[in-house]
């Protein structure tokens, strides 16, 4: 069956769900096709044993190493995508970060606009999230056109504690921009957010937020369990047909715009899959890029233990600092975000350490405080998604990694001089998705990058490919909230370009 619609939207996560709210008011007709379904309200969503220990909610598929070895990916397929399990951390890049940054280990290229371009789309996703965060604290805050809408989400008194440890040495710890409603979250359970799916608990995911305003709009439908497997092109090079599964059936949408937002991996391999005659090497990509550029954060879990430390907090994830971003603090090359991580528990470092007894790692926890160090990856042409037939091959070519080892060389030292003597560090791998990026990123020039500024596809006028996949760069910040402005101003281009009567 072939049906039409006048926008088609790939993928309800941040860049999806976000110009869905940004397109809504148009009357547009606007279709979004999700390949999951919605994360009911069960008791399983606080379960930690289920979702870290027995991995409830991860999907039950294999990618693949370039050697052919396979793994098991964290990325989810639910309404919302990546950003139900999210730490709900809603960071702007640094104004820096817009520009070239030189690296230990190369350059971090600029951006084809300067942050006073996206600027005015921050302040609007702060809004539209409902961003609780202060302005003020964080040196390397860049300028803010409007406050956040909300105060910050309070520090519990052992976090308040470390916090003030690392003003007296010196250092600048701020409240973490969130989209949580605190209150909200813990009247269901008394567990931390980071990693925990949200049904419409509080946290401000890419459903709660976005879609739901979208969804007011009586000319906006979400149809669930409908897998994307390929574009076809017609002859003036325009997508005209998007093929997908639904209940078994094979099924055809003939839209006028076409806004992919699968993710920066899924978005890659549906372009790569979908090679024709005309496109032989995928879709968006005479200039030889999509797949390419793949960047995942260099990131590690870093925890303080003291035996004279009782955390006896919740959440836990309310501050971060960025002392080591712009350099090293000498004045040598950057190194990166350091942040809190959600309160770790016994039954969460079980799933790691199963051999380890539960009251051992109940003990653990009780004298911890757990941080996660965060390095920007630098693009690589190497690094990338490949697909051979039903395969999705992943091959990260990590970069930037001696200066993640030395950000987190430095947290160890911190973390030991204000009272906790012993600190240990474990890197996450792909296996766990750190911000995935980058994939089919935005340019000048056609011949180097697959997307325009406004993320509209060069070879193809009516493709718009809006997720992380656009993202130049990884920066060493969470990206959810530059993912999310871009969708918004993004929308305010199809609006007035695509759209007009």
């Amino acid at each position: 069956m072939t049906t039409t619609a006048d926008i088609v939207i790939i993928g309800s996560g941040i860049g999806g769900a976000t110009i869905a709210a940004g397109l809504a008011a148009t009357g547009a007709e606007i279709l979004i096709l999700e390949a999951g379904d919605h994360i009911a309200d069960l008791p399983v969503n606080r379960d930690q044993r289920a979702i870290f220990q027995n991995g409830h909610f991860r999907p039950k598929e294999t990618w693949y190493e370039a050697d052919g070895a396979g793994f098991n990916p964290g990325n989810y397929y639910y309404v919302g995508g990546n950003s139900k399990f999210y730490g709900a951390v809603l960071t702007r890049y640094r104004e820096e970060d817009f520009g070239v940054i030189q690296h230990a280990e190369g350059v971090s290229p600029a951006w084809p606009f300067p942050y006073e371009e996206l600027e005015p789309w921050y302040s609007r996703a702060e809004q539209l999230y409902n961003v609780r965060g202060a302005l003020g604290e964080d040196p390397t805050e860049p300028h803010h056109s409007q406050a956040y809408p909300y105060p910050p989400v309070p520090d519990e008194p052992p976090i308040a504690d470390v916090k003030a440890r690392l003003k007296r040495a010196g250092l600048h710890p701020a409240s973490l921009p969130l989209g949580v409603d605190i209150e909200r979250w813990l009247a269901k359970a008394r567990t931390p957010w980071d990693a925990h799916p949200n049904s419409k608990d509080g946290k401000m995911d890419a459903e709660t937020a976005a879609l739901a305003l979208a969804m007011r709009h009586p000319n906006v439908r979400l149809q669930t369990g409908s897998r994307v497997i390929r574009l076809e092109t017609g002859d003036d090079g325009r997508i005209n047909r998007i093929v997908y599964l639904k209940d078994g059936a094979t099924e055809i949408l003939s839209p006028n715009l076409v806004i992919l937002s699968a993710g920066a991996v899924q978005s890659a391999v549906l372009l790569l899959r979908s090679a024709n005659s005309r496109y032989p090497k995928g879709l968006a990509n005479s200039s030889d890029q999509v797949g390419r550029n793949f960047m995942n954060h260099n990131s590690s879990a870093v925890i303080g233990l003291s035996p004279r430390f009782n955390n006896t907090s919740i959440y836990q994830k309310t501050f971060a600092f960025n002392d080591f971003y712009l350099s090293d603090g000498h004045g040598g090359p950057p190194l990166g975000n350091v942040q809190l991580l959600g309160r770790i528990s016994g039954t969460i470092l079980k799933g790691t350490l199963p051999h380890v007894p539960q009251w051992a790692l109940d003990l653990f926890a009780r004298h911890a405080i757990d941080f996660y160090a965060m390095s920007e990856d630098i693009p690589h042409p190497d690094s990338r998604v490949m697909v051979d037939g039903e395969r999705v091959i992943l091959q990260w070519r990590r970069t930037n990694w001696d200066a993640h080892l030395a950000l987190v060389a430095k947290l160890k030292a911190i973390l030991k001089s204000i009272g906790f003597p012993v600190v240990l560090a474990k890197p996450f791998d792909k296996r766990t998705p750190s911000h995935q990026c980058g994939t089919v990123r935005i340019g000048l020039d056609p011949a180097a990058a697959p997307l325009d500024i406004y993320c509209r596809a060069f070879d193809h006028r009516n493709l718009f490919v809006v997720d992380a996949s656009f993202l130049p760069t990884s920066a060493a910040v969470n990206p959810a909230l530059t993912v999310a402005s871009q969708a918004l101003r993004v929308a305010d281009y199809i609006a007035a370009t695509e759209l007009r009567s």
